[in-house]
Formats: structure tokens, sequence, C-alpha cells
């Protein structure tokens, strides 16, 4: 079964890659683009780069100029650089000569762009604004929380860059699953559409989350003042800057599992998708995904697929040890039920990438808890301590893919066999 998640895993990256996303939208909405207009271009994201690729093959001889904000430029994830700055106050230049020029911003997003392309809200500093990520980052809050935070502490997200260009067309890759699934203000923290949200908004969830405090001080002052109106808000829905920017979802998290259903049919198996996002803390969602699939099992007459994504969370309390939350998902899984016979599971970035790790996920199946115990592992003291990396490694059950290039969420499959 393991070269059967292998296989899976593999079609679902190949499902959303971004360049073929990209060509494919460019080629249904060339009526956003008439001939013999100059283009400027942003380009955002971990899939940024295959992005602009595509763009460049359809349209390369009208860009006139553009900027790229992707870890393979430098630019930091998941908290900014130097790099990362230089980038947005670039993009926001660009914005300016676009809107001189009267041509439109071409805007190439994905997720990661919040870290990736940044600019401090005045009068935050950089280094303020990395203390700031490196708490939301430990904090659990869900990631629309988290976005909020971030479009507040920014000085280009939040509808800002597309207030500074005048006319914005944006392609988007989401890896947003909630509240609202592929919400535009979430995706990369929102630089060319509205965002509802308030300084009070971002203020009562810090403080539900438990987090405040934790902020520097002048995070702390910055959105207060905002609450209170000496700060200026994010752009509103309704703002007249954003009348000429036009909004175009390309890939998302379904994408990914319709490559895995159709490589999973092909291989004998019946598939069911569970549409509904894999959210919440990461060791609970594995639980509840493990109780889905012993329902789903329990009347299956063939070889049966479950894929599920998603994004899920962890919520780090004191020292941790080092993992990332799909391979906390695995090894939660295999502590409720995968150790089932005829069962396997993978939980899998489609970034590449699981936490400060260089895996993408883990795989578990019935031989996982054996194998811990023949190598000394614990595997319920891993779990409590967030420390699956050593777990998996010693197991050799790390899904090593290197950074895809794109990125729309975590992707859950589950393979079993009816006894």
């Amino acid at each position: 079964m393991r070269r059967d998640l292998d296989a899976l895993i593999a079609a679902a990256i190949r499902a959303c890659d971004a360049r073929h996303l990209t060509w494919r939208a460019l080629t249904r909405h060339a009526r956003l683009l008439p001939p013999e207009t100059p283009l400027y271009v942003v380009a955002a994201g971990k899939a940024a780069t295959p992005m602009l690729r595509a763009f460049e093959q359809a349209y390369g001889a009208r860009i006139r100029a553009h900027v790229v904000a992707a870890p393979d430029t430098g630019c930091g994830h998941p908290v900014p650089n130097d790099a990362s700055v230089d980038a947005g106050r670039r993009a926001l230049t660009m914005a300016a000569d676009a809107r001189r020029a009267g041509a439109p911003l071409v805007v190439l997003l994905s997720g990661g762009a919040s870290a990736l392309l940044a600019v401090p809200a005045e009068p935050l500093t950089l280094a303020e604004k990395i203390a700031a990520t490196r708490v939301l980052l430990r904090s659990g809050l869900p990631i629309a929380a988290i976005n909020g935070v971030r479009r507040h502490l920014s000085g280009i997200k939040g509808g800002r860059l597309a207030a500074a260009a005048g006319r914005t067309i944006t392609f988007a890759i989401s890896d947003v699953h909630a509240p609202v699934e592929d919400d535009p203000a979430a995706i990369g923290s929102g630089p060319t559409v509205a965002d509802p949200s308030t300084f009070g908004d971002v203020l009562d969830a810090l403080r539900s989350g438990g987090v405040l405090d934790e902020m520097p001080a002048a995070v702390r002052e910055h959105l207060a003042r905002g609450a209170s109106g000496e700060r200026a808000e994010t752009v509103k829905p309704g703002d007249p800057r954003l009348a000429g920017s036009e909004y175009l979802l390309v890939g998302s998290r379904r994408d990914a599992m319709d490559g895995v259903g159709a490589e999973a049919r092909a291989r004998g198996y019946t598939v069911e998708r569970i549409e509904a996002p894999t959210l919440g803390e990461a060791r609970e969602a594995a639980r509840a995904f493990i109780a889905d699939g012993r329902a789903r099992v329990a009347s299956a007459a063939q070889p049966l697929c479950i894929v599920a994504s998603g994004e899920t969370t962890v919520r780090i309390e004191g020292t941790a040890g080092t993992g990332g939350r799909n391979q906390e998902f695995a090894l939660a899984a295999a502590l409720d039920g995968v150790a089932s016979d005829g069962w396997a599971l993978a939980s899998v970035g489609t970034d590449g990438i699981d936490g400060p790790t260089d895996a993408a996920g883990a795989v578990v199946d019935a031989s996982t808890l054996d194998r811990a115990r023949a190598h000394s592992l614990d595997a319920a003291s891993s779990l409590r301590g967030h420390d699956a990396y050593p777990f998996f490694h010693a197991l050799g059950d790390l899904i090593v893919t290197g950074p895809t290039g794109t990125n729309v969420g975590d992707v859950q499959i589950l393979l079993c066999r009816p006894v």
C-alpha cells in the first residue's frame, strides 16, 4: 500500500501544478488582457515562480517590469525577512508606475505571500513584525484570525497594493479553507481585495487566543491606536479605489483531490471524498478522520481510498520538539486506529514543506507502532512533545518531496482493504 500512497501523493501534487493551473486560467480568461496593453506583474507566494513562467509564456513580450516574492528569490517564509520587505516596497513602486502608465498591475498570488511579500505598517519595524509573526505561528489561532492580524500590521496587504495601482487583475491559487473557503481577503492576506475585518476584530482575536500580551509593545500600541481611529484602516468593501480590480481563483485544494481520485480509480480503488475541509488541531482532526474512515469501510466491498484536504493547526505550549502539522496528524492517526490490518494513511503538504522540517508529511500503516517499539520509540510521548519528525525519520516513514512550487494546503489519504 505504501507504493500506492506514493503514487497518489505524486498525483495530488501534479494536479495542482502552479504553471498548469495558471496557463489554464490565462487560456480561459484571455479577454481580461486585451492586445497591445503593457503589463506590470507582481508574483508573490510559494507558487510565484511557476505562475510567472506561465504568464511569461503567454504575455512575455508585453511585460514592462516584474517583481517576484518567492522562496527561491530569497524572501522569507514563514517569517518575513529583508528580502520580503524589499520585494514589497518594489511592488508598491511598480503599482504606482502602472497607475501612471494607465496599465493594469497583474498579481499572481499564492499561499505564503503573507510572509514573502511584506511591508511593515508605519511605524512598525521588520524586527517587530518578525516577533509578532513568531507569536502567531505558535498561537494555534485559526488561519483567518492570523491573516486578519497580518493585514493590520502591513502596508501592502488588506487591499493596499490594489489601491496604489488603480487597476489590478489577480490570478490566485488558494490555500485558504476556513472560515470562508478560498476567501480572497485571506489568500496572501489579500493585497488586492477589500478587507472586512477591523483593528477591533484583531484585538479581540488576540485576546481570545490568549496571546495579546505576548505581542511586542509597539504592535500592541499600533493595534490599539488603530482601534481608536488613530491609524488608517485597511481598504474596506465598497472603496472606490478597488473599482477597477478583478480577481480570479485559478486553483485550490479540490484540484489536488481530483488528482488523487483519478489515480486511485486507475489503481482499482473506490474513491470517497470528504468535501468539508480538514481543520482544527491536527491530532483531533486525525481522530475524526479515522472515525469517519471506520464508518465508511464498514460497508465497503472493494478497496477504498478516502481523500480529504484542508489545513490543521498545532498549538504549542512550552517546549516542543521537531515536526509539523502533517507529521502530527499521521502520528495521531497511528495511535488511533491505523494499526488496523489493511489500512495505510498519508498526510502531506502540497507545498512540500511541513513545519520547520525538510519533510512534506508522513505515512503510517499497520506496522508503524510495532516497528516503533522495535526502535524503542514511544509514539504517545512523541505526540505529546510535538516531536514527530525524529519518530518518523527513524522509521523511514517521512514523505520528502522538496519544495513543489505550489500550495493548496494539505491532503490526507486513507487506503483501506475490507477484511
